[in-house]
């Protein structure tokens, strides 16, 4: 398999659009995911974060733009791109009936892998990823975890340059999700070009050397997780209050004073962006305070990628 130097576009997108019938779903997308990196995908359901993995995979045909990966170009080469790429979906590729080892063993066979490299992959793999407990039990029987991490495993048996993940953590608990978490980050730091979608924010925030927010098709805002928090140009004021009638009237009072702002109201959380710094968090607090409106708890801090997420999609301040 090829190896590229770290940094390397790998995953190449030049303009990429898709639609079903009126619906655009895929909008002029552009962009490089590189070698030894981990890219994320980010965006609200619907945005178009699998529709383009689909294309970039060769599961989806291209309306226009193109793309390439590893070098060969999707729409003129899609046996070969298929042979550099791995891909855990969201829906399970793994064979309930079979263990472990045989279902690696059938996706080393799809491969063509010769026999005797296969096994030795096989075994490589389920060594490096900890499964030896249950490789030999078949798939009906595993928790969720060892689930979707034998289907991340199975994607890697062709030691593939680029690698495809459609929110390869869903429905784990916390724990499987951290060893996976540090799984992709090694694969990363081992030369893959890893792509990944993903619903939780923290995951892209401890994963991604580089993101990408989808909204509609499009993308709406690219950088690492400092630069997009940085672009934000503010601070954020939390400020906590007894119940949810105080919450309110701390909105009224801050009528004229403030446009944009969110609130919790299950923790009574009023969330308001702050520029100019922390006088101006001090001021607010003040005017508060001046309406006769106890405040429990206030947290200046600086914003957040679900405060990033959040402004880019929903066109909400916080």
């Amino acid at each position: 398999m090829t190896t590229f130097t770290k940094g390397a576009p790998v995953i190449v997108a030049e303009g990429l659009h898709k639609s079903y019938g009126e619906t655009e779903a895929v909008l002029d997308l552009s962009f490089e995911a590189r070698a030894g990196s981990v890219f994320a995908l980010l965006g609200p359901n619907g945005a178009g974060k699998t529709t383009t993995i689909n294309m970039l995979t060769t599961l989806l045909p291209i309306d226009r733009g193109r793309a390439s990966v590893a070098g060969f170009d999707l729409a003129g080469k899609p046996d070969a791109v298929r042979q550099v790429i791995g891909l855990a979906g969201q829906a399970a590729a793994v064979d309930e009936k079979l263990t472990a080892r045989e279902n690696l063993d059938l996706f080393g066979r799809l491969y063509k892998i010769p026999k005797a490299e296969r096994r030795a992959r096989v075994e490589e793999l389920i060594e490096r990823f900890r499964m030896s407990d249950y490789a030999d039990r078949t798939v009906g029987t595993y928790s969720g975890g060892q689930r979707r991490r034998l289907d991340v495993v199975a994607s890697l048996i062709a030691n593939p340059p680029a690698l495809f993940l459609d929110e390869p953590t869903t429905g784990l608990d916390p724990r499987s999700r951290v060893e996976l978490w540090d799984e992709i980050r090694g694969l990363a730091d081992a030369g893959t070009a890893v792509l990944l979608t993903t619903q939780y924010l923290e995951e892209a925030d401890r994963l991604a050397d580089y993101i990408l927010i989808m909204d509609e098709g499009r993308a709406v805002a690219t950088g690492t997780a400092p630069e997009l928090k940085d672009d934000l140009e503010r601070d954020v004021l939390d400020v906590h209050f007894a119940s949810e009638d105080d919450l309110e009237r701390a909105l009224t009072a801050l009528e004229g004073f403030v446009s944009d702002y969110g609130t919790d109201p299950t923790v009574r959380q009023l969330t308001v962006p702050v520029a100019g710094g922390s006088a101006n968090s001090l001021r607010l607090l003040r005017r508060i305070e001046d309406s006769g409106i106890p405040v429990v708890d206030f947290h200046y801090r600086r914003p957040t990628l679900d405060d990033v997420f959040l402004t880019h999609t929903y066109g909400a301040a916080v």
